[in-house]
């Protein structure tokens, strides 16, 4: 019988349902996260798009961030997308100086590197570790990975063609450990690849 993890969606902002959805059919529970007690509950955690720093000051007000640190530096798996890639990082530039980092990928982040609203894009990425050809990848006011640690696994990066402009071999989709990020909003497409790549960390 295979095991169902428990997955929690941090339900602070952002793409709350999308993700949920996406992880219901990857295999797991999902179930929304906003209290200490219901992190203390999941097998691991999703930190959805939205806007990093007011998720950071979430963070704070909701008495979430000291303890979804210590999960994390504990090994709890975690997956961000976008503004979670932001968050998860241990340091992101063109941030306001009171955001709050998690510090569970050892990667610099730039946020917004692709521009603004206007500059959103979709693309084609070969991504490490999944099976089935290209991910069709939406970005959205999307990060990118500026620098990375040691023990990171850089899983993709924008094709190098000339419409990528600045943005080409970026990296964009990073794995430390139980910790995955991509800068790209994998709940929007209807390919649940990444999320049964993070429900099997969960399941671990």
């Amino acid at each position: 019988m295979v095991v169902r993890p428990v997955v929690g969606v941090l339900a602070l902002q952002g793409d709350v349902r999308e993700h949920a959805a996406m992880l219901e059919r990857a295999g797991a529970r999902a179930v929304p996260v906003r209290r200490p007690g219901e992190l203390s509950e999941v097998d691991g955690l999703v930190l959805p798009g939205g806007e990093s720093t007011t998720m950071s000051r979430l963070l704070e007000s909701f008495e979430l961030l000291e303890p979804l640190r210590e999960r994390i530096a504990a090994g709890m798996p975690a997956f961000g997308s976008c503004a979670g890639m932001i968050l998860l990082a241990k340091q992101a530039l063109d941030g306001r100086p009171d955001q709050q980092q998690l510090g569970g990928l050892d990667v610099v982040v730039r946020r917004n590197a692709f521009g603004r609203q206007v500059d959103s894009f979709e693309e084609d990425l070969d991504f490490t570790g999944l099976e089935g050809g290209p991910l069709h990848a939406v970005f959205i006011r999307a990060p990118w990975v500026e620098k990375v640690g040691d023990e990171v696994e850089v899983l993709a990066r924008v094709p190098e063609t000339p419409a990528a402009g600045a943005a080409a071999a970026r990296i964009v989709a990073v794995r430390q450990g139980p910790v995955l990020a991509t800068a790209f909003h994998p709940e929007l497409t209807g390919d649940e690849r990444v999320h049964r790549l993070f429900v099997d960390l969960a399941r671990g």
